[in-house]
């Protein structure tokens, strides 16, 4: 198993980062056009029987194009305006410590018989937190653990599991939403102009997803973790943290955070579930299609994350000037550096997939190819896909930039909607997620590992965190095949097929 994992680990570690991935990918576009171009590459479109045929983008044309028209592939990038206006009001929860203190009142709170569902379930929900979650919660965990008698290895590799694990899996909509969606949209489009997506489309079964990874988590911890690992002796370690709780001015101000945020949610629900609310479709009185709650979902949620991060600064005095404030939204904005330039890559990336035809003519090869298969098949193949990429290419939003402009066509033309094609991706990416050393936190949790278990090697890490990616994955995908077969929507205005699919 080593063999394998360390096989993993050197073959991920030759990749390049990300940015330089897309720049070759941009490259490579360029030259595949020319060559599609000159061997006569075509395929028939299957709406209109029209013959569409490879353009190069080494045209005298296609040349000037993409000088004349880069600034404005990367400005018309439908959700990247989203994803970083939900950065603000997420961005200030974080930094003001809110997320942070959340996380460990919820855990510290918890009895005994309790404490394995309750950090499972606080790493599940705590995706939405940013950084937050997988940074806090595996030493938090590990502290727990040790005060209770049990193997503080156990702690970390549960928090860690839970937090990135259960990267789809959440009852309130957040980053991850917006991220991924800033890929689909622009995907579908190559297909369907105009097509009315939105960051929630996934809802319905990322919250189901919470109920059914919670007994998957607790149940491996409790029978293959901790009884595997056995007591913990180790007289030479120190706790770090001394024993440090949370104090009365913290809890204060994070017991204010809760409830302006649960305010803003009533607030929300009166001005949405009521008939002829302003937040309803002002025509049609519709809770989805063209009402103000989905299509202004973006500043909503930065709102709801705002107004906590706020009251908690304010009151645990994190924030003690307009100064503070406005510092606090710059670094989070300052964060989102690496996934602009990822963007403007992406972005141009796609205009070149829809400027030589090529994402089109993939689209209909690939549908063709497939149109005998099942649909289970199909659905495994896409999660496994998504799982085997994650573990040598850690961004998520990178593998979907990458994926999503083949994926999203090619089932829109099998029939599928974009939003069931990216909650398969989302499942594949998530279960791999914590076996993964492509991930930045993954270095964090071997040395915080260490403290406890001196000399650990990342072997052991992955060992210990393997039955989390294997129990997750089998439950997940066998959820999903029934979720299909029931043909329940995904989300909101998400169906699994497309209208007339």
């Amino acid at each position: 198993m080593e063999f394998v994992l360390d096989g993993v680990e050197w073959a991920g570690n030759k990749l390049p980062d990300p940015i330089i991935i897309f720049i070759g990918l941009c490259l490579l576009m360029i030259l595949g056009s020319w060559v599609a171009a000159l061997f006569g590459v075509q395929a028939q479109s299957p709406t209109d029987g029209e013959f569409i045929e490879a353009q190069s983008l080494l045209s005298a044309d296609n040349i000037r194009r993409m000088i004349v028209e880069a600034p404005a592939n990367f400005g018309a990038f439908p959700a990247l305006g989203l994803v970083l206006v939900i950065m603000i009001g997420i961005g200030l929860s974080e930094r003001t410590g809110y997320f942070e203190i959340l996380l460990r009142h919820a855990v510290s709170r918890s009895p005994k018989f309790m404490v394995i569902p309750t950090i499972a379930l606080v790493g599940l929900l705590g995706n939405i937190a940013g950084d937050a979650a997988p940074i806090v919660l595996p030493p938090l965990a590990a502290m727990i653990f040790l005060r209770l008698g049990w193997h503080p290895f156990a702690g970390v590799v549960l928090g860690y599991a839970a937090a990135i694990g259960g990267f789809a899996a959440n009852f309130i909509l957040g980053m991850s939403d917006a991220l991924v969606y800033a890929f689909t949209q622009p995907a579908a489009e190559l297909i369907e102009p105009g097509i009315s997506l939105t960051p929630a489309m996934n809802y319905y079964f990322t919250a189901a997803s919470v109920v059914l990874l919670l007994p998957i988590l607790w149940f491996v911890t409790a029978r293959i973790t901790i009884p595997r690992l056995g007591s913990y002796d180790n007289p030479e370690y120190v706790d770090p943290e001394g024993g440090s709780e949370i104090t009365d001015q913290q809890r204060k101000a994070l017991r204010w955070a809760n409830i302006s945020a649960l305010g803003f949610v009533v607030l929300l629900a009166l001005l949405y579930i009521p008939p002829g609310a302003l937040l309803r479709n002002p025509e049609t009185g519709d809770m989805i299609q063209g009402a103000p709650f989905m299509d202004g979902i973006t500043i909503l949620l930065t709102i709801l994350f705002f107004i906590p991060g706020l009251v908690y600064g304010l009151i645990a005095k994190t924030i003690r000037s307009t100064s503070d404030m406005a510092t606090m939204m710059v670094q989070s904005m300052a964060s989102m550096g690496s996934f602009i330039v990822i963007v403007f890559f992406a972005a141009q990336l796609l205009a070149y997939f829809d400027w030589s035809n090529l994402g089109t003519i993939f689209a209909i090869i690939g549908a063709e190819l497939l149109q005998g298969q099942s649909g289970v098949v199909l659905l495994i193949g896409i999660i496994l896909i998504g799982a085997v990429l994650n573990l040598f290419l850690g961004s998520a939003s990178a593998k979907w930039a990458i994926l999503a402009p083949i994926l999203v066509p090619m089932m829109m033309l099998l029939g599928y909607h974009p939003g069931f094609t990216q909650m398969l991706y989302r499942i594949g990416d998530s279960i791999s997620n914590p076996i993964t050393p492509m991930l930045p936190y993954f270095a964090l949790v071997l040395v915080l590992a260490q403290k406890y278990v001196k000399d650990m090697g990342m072997g052991t890490l992955l060992a210990a965190l393997l039955p989390y990616s294997v129990f997750m994955g089998i439950g997940w995908i066998l959820f999903m095949i029934g979720w299909y077969l029931l043909g329940w929507p995904v989300g909101p205005g998400a169906p699994i097929y497309l209208e007339g699919g």
